[in-house]
């Protein structure tokens, strides 16, 4: 009885202690904030000495909410990250979380949230599982925090069911962690995460030390995590994992925000104007011929923009000349950017209206002038019931109707061709089936064509530009390619973005692919997709494939569907 009442005495004690340590981090907050915000951050700012590393930044979160993170190096993501991690406190603002002021610092998991720090902070000389369950150790009596008895045997199996989600084969569970590679590490520190539901889930750059199936698995993850109703705050530097998963997304620039918007409402190039910090958002798309695709121009632009504020520095006190120098370097610059918008702007305009021109020439087509060689045809068929003509003339007659038939299909095809009528009523999928019937039958080589069942409409001008890639991509194996057989792949890559793949058996490029050698040589079929791809902001792969031919892979974005 003694013994049951001095363990019932130190559990009160603990939980005494675990209720002031919480009003202590919570504060008092008169007011109530509005059920559909998680954490409300109100001018956050941080100094350190005279270098402002954050300024001024406020933010809402919603429960079930990913919102990504995004900024170039010195931006403040990681300032902001270790704050509303609870480790260093700012120098003005304030943070409420679910309705309360949190006072610094705090343990971020006594309040629902967990955190993946950009380099695992782990206890090296502690084994796989106590590094897990740090803080959280299974024992008994379970209210009796660090004076419970560790449960070894029950942390060791849960510890081993959270590595085997995180597909981490282990050889010892109780392996010391100095001795695992920085992949592993940060596995661990996501398990950490795993062990108890969490509201919001804070994550610092947590894919730069995995590899790309690790990646994927941690995306995986975070979509579970908002199924479950959990707010997720993703800094990282790739922009695919943040159109991936995310549903909001924040750039910092210099301290500030420079953007908060819906990921589903901005594009690539309003996202890479905003991190480095254009004054105005601007619709970028490639040059079309000199560079193949618009990341490299983007690339090319961005040390030039570093090249001239070196060249800024470093001539600061010449004379007039060099600053001179300085200014004409930089108006060139902006001749050429704005020289390049108006070049995209006509492309695109140009592929806009070559579209509706073909809209409009198969409609002739086909309503006019297929209607009225249908007509003539009937009129002679008419014509050779009506009259007695003789055989030979009945025969000559028997002939033209033939060709006029002949004609008629021809001209379906061009009208095909020219805008597939299956397109507009039944989409996408059927519209490539049909095609690629027609095209095998044609060429003679066996076309394989995969299309996820589950692929929804997309936006017409996505579809008629895959449609286009197809065509294009079939007409080139079918010029050059010698194949026997082609393979056409259409899967949805990410929630955002859909895959297309072309691969035949034939030749290949012994010497690689040069669009520009292609292009001056007078053959424009794989150019035009690369234009493309590159107009619908995706990214474009030409090599030889495992078939021994040419390999084709467009990656392209989209809205989210469902």
């Amino acid at each position: 009885m003694a013994s049951e009442r001095f363990y019932n005495a130190v559990a009160a004690a603990v939980r005494a202690k675990h209720v002031r340590q919480k009003r202590k981090c919570f504060g008092t907050y008169g007011g109530v904030t509005d059920m559909d915000t998680l954490l409300h951050c109100s001018g956050l700012s941080k100094r350190f000495g005279t270098l402002t590393a954050l300024d001024r930044v406020s933010l809402n979160i919603a429960p079930g909410e990913v919102v990504g993170l995004v900024g170039r190096s010195g931006a403040g993501k990681s300032v902001l990250m270790q704050m509303l991690s609870g480790l260093i406190a700012p120098s003005a603002g304030e943070v409420l979380f679910d309705g309360r002021r949190l006072r610094w610092p705090f343990a971020a998991r006594r309040f629902g949230m967990a955190v993946v720090p950009q380099r695992p902070a782990l206890a090296e000389r502690l084994n796989i599982t106590a590094n897990i369950f740090l803080g959280s150790e299974i024992g008994w009596p379970a209210d009796m925090g660090w004076l419970s008895i560790p449960n070894r045997r029950r942390m060791d199996a849960r510890a081993l069911e959270l590595l085997a989600e995180l597909e981490l084969p282990i050889d010892a569970i109780h392996e010391p962690v100095n001795q695992l590679s920085s992949e592993q590490r940060q596995l661990i520190a996501i398990a950490r995460t795993l062990l108890h539901p969490a509201r919001l889930v804070i994550l610092d750059e947590p894919t730069a030390l995995l590899s790309y199936s690790s990646q994927q698995r941690l995306l995986a993850l975070i979509r579970r995590w908002q199924q479950n109703g959990a707010a997720v705050i993703l800094a990282s530097g790739s922009l695919d994992h943040i159109f991936a998963v995310t549903d909001r997304v924040i750039v910092l620039n210099e301290g500030r925000k420079a953007l908060d918007e819906r990921t589903d409402s901005i594009s690539r190039e309003a996202l890479v104007s905003a991190l480095i910090g254009e004054g105005e958002r601007r619709q970028l798309t490639p040059m079309i011929w000199a560079l193949e695709s618009y990341y490299d121009a983007r690339e090319q632009a961005e040390r030039l923009r570093l090249q001239q504020r070196r060249l800024e520095r470093d001539l600061a006190a010449q004379d007039t000349l060099n600053q001179q120098l300085i200014r004409q370097m930089a108006a060139q610059l902006r001749s050429l950017d704005q020289a390049n918008l108006a070049l995209q702007d006509a492309q695109r305009r140009l592929l806009t209206e070559r579209e509706h021109e073909r809209k409009a020439l198969a409609r002739e087509l086909h309503d006019q002038v297929i209607q009225d060689l249908l007509s003539v045809n009937f009129q002679l068929e008419d014509l050779a019931q009506e009259l007695e003509v003789e055989p030979e003339v009945n025969g000559e007659l028997n002939a033209v109707r033939e060709s006029l038939r002949a004609l008629v299909d021809d001209l379906r095809r061009i009208c095909s061709n020219l805008r597939p009528p299956t397109i507009d009523s039944l989409g996408l999928p059927a519209a490539l089936q049909s095609f690629a019937r027609d095209w095998s039958l044609r060429s003679g080589m066996q076309v394989t064509l995969q299309i996820d069942p589950e692929l929804g409409r997309l936006p017409e001008a996505i579809e008629l530009s895959i449609f286009r890639i197809v065509q294009e991509g079939l007409a080139n194996v079918r010029k050059h390619a010698h194949a026997h057989r082609v393979m056409v792949n259409l899967q949805p890559s990410t929630p955002r973005a859909i895959g297309l793949i072309i691969e035949d058996d034939g030749c290949g490029m012994p010497d690689g692919v040069d669009l520009a050698a292609l292009a001056g040589a007078g053959h424009y079929g794989l150019l035009g997709i690369s234009e493309r791809v590159a107009l619908l902001q995706g990214k474009l792969r030409i090599a030889n494939g495992e078939l021994g031919g040419l390999r084709l892979e467009a990656e392209i974005p989209h809205p989210r569907v469902g």
